[in-house]
């Protein structure tokens, strides 16, 4: 889908030939460029439209699976915050279409390096502080004890049943549930405030403010330390120990300097490390689900990484001693962890 003639546009993709001709209309454009942006896990598909030296993007979000309303919501309270995220310059619910300000064609995750991220990682922290400090109950969907069970049985049912094969015995499954127990306790106990759930550099754009914040149509009001481990414990890109020791630090001194009810450090760090084991709990299993319910593999490469990052903490709570039992005995032997 490149080029200034509409007629270049797949005939077959009849989405993206509505989402194209809708668009256009709204700009009141007879033609412009219109090619993919991205694509995520979910069903929406984002495009670029562009007008010589002016761009948008268009959202797909079919209706029958995506709901645009939540973007919209979550949008508007960002903005009111003062968080940088896409304008709404159109939109058609009943279609499915969003058209949005073009924050660029730069993320995070493809500019960073390890001379540039203490930077990088300082302006994501400030962005993350002014949303958190908007947070109050009551406006979000709570991230409640159904949603938290909901994700942890993602792994025990996509990834060790669905991938691996692996059927728990019944004294095992009594374990693995009594350890997400302790999980959802611990998150629950947590200050809450609102969380993105995704808040990591693939999802932030480098833009002036910077960053720039997408994929937040999720976003919840749960546990404080969610979307700081997140940050630093990303889907596809791994950081020394070092690094994330800094910026956890680092966003703790923020949010405390800001007013949020964040523990004490030694607290907080726990809360991280907790939060951090559902988080990768949860991911493990939906990329299991993407491959084999939704027909999208390429997520699956990516589950070493989590399981590292389970791995590297779970010896340090000798009360998650089951959990590191049932990744020893089924997960290990199959995985092939990275360095």
């Amino acid at each position: 889908m490149t080029g200034s003639d509409p007629l270049s546009i797949d005939p077959s993709d009849s989405r993206a030939v509505q989402a194209y001709r809708w668009a256009c209309g709204v700009l009141a454009l007879s033609q412009a460029g219109f090619a993919p942006a991205s694509a995520d896990a979910s069903f929406r598909r984002y495009f670029r439209l562009r007008d010589g030296q002016r761009s948008w993007i268009v959202m797909d979000a079919p209706p029958d699976k995506e709901n645009c309303r939540p973007f919209l919501q979550v949008a508007g309270l960002l903005r009111e915050a003062g968080v940088h995220v896409p304008a709404v310059l159109g939109q058609d619910l009943e279609a499915g279409y969003l058209l949005l300000s073009d924050l660029g064609p730069h993320t995070m995750l493809q500019a960073i390096t390890p001379d540039n991220a203490d930077a990088l990682f300082r302006d994501a922290i400030d962005a993350l502080v002014v949303f958190q400090k908007a947070s109050r109950p009551g406006v979000l969907p709570p991230y409640d004890e159904a949603l938290l069970q909901r994700e942890l049985n993602l792994f025990p049912d996509w990834y060790l049943g669905r991938h691996l094969g692996v059927e728990l015995d019944p004294a095992e499954t009594a374990l693995l549930q009594g350890q997400f127990r302790l999980l959802v306790d611990a998150a629950l106990a947590q200050p809450q405030v609102y969380v993105h759930r995704d808040y990591m550099p693939r999802n932030l754009m480098l833009s002036t403010p910077n960053p720039g914040v997408l994929d937040f149509q999720d976003a919840v009001y749960g546990p404080l330390a969610y979307d700081p481990i997140c940050l630093f414990k990303d889907a596809f890109m791994s950081w020394p120990a070092e690094r994330v020791e800094w910026g956890l630090r680092t966003y703790h001194q923020r949010a405390a300097a800001a007013g949020l009810a964040v523990p004490e450090w030694a607290r907080f760090r726990r809360d991280c490390d907790w939060i951090g084991l559902h988080r990768h709990l949860k991911v493990i299993g939906i990329f299991a689900r993407l491959t084999h319910r939704d027909g999208k593999p390429r997520y699956v490469a990516d589950t070493p990484r989590f399981v590292r990052y389970v791995m590297d903490v779970l010896p340090a709570y000798p009360e998650l001693a089951p959990l590191r039992a049932v990744f020893e005995k089924h997960v290990l032997p199959r995985v092939q962890l990275p360095a």
